[in-house]
């Protein structure tokens, strides 16, 4: 598989670190029962079809993305940066 990162391009998927669902995102609130927290860690949805996941680009910007993507095809949707990056100043 491929993914094209926003930053650098077109990349093998082995530069990449899977994290999982970007259901990841939405962590109990401070204070939650221990049911809610057990669920949030241990249980996660296989869903067949089109997911939003979260991914490290560990081995090139070290961005975080959300790609959206097909588990019965394989085909990858959308590769959308999970944070504005800052530009700075002077640097090309």
């Amino acid at each position: 598989m491929r993914l094209t990162c926003p930053l650098c391009g077109e990349r093998d998927r082995r530069e990449f670190y899977y994290y999982g669902s970007d259901d990841y995102l939405r962590r109990p609130a401070e204070g939650a029962p221990a049911a809610a927290w057990d669920d949030y860690l241990h249980n996660r949805d296989n869903p067949a079809g089109e997911t939003r996941d979260l991914w490290y680009h560990e081995a090139g910007c070290g961005q975080w993305l959300a790609v959206t993507r097909n588990t019965v095809t394989h085909a990858v949707l959308a590769v959308d940066l999970v944070a504005p990056v800052a530009q700075k100043r002077g640097r090309k």
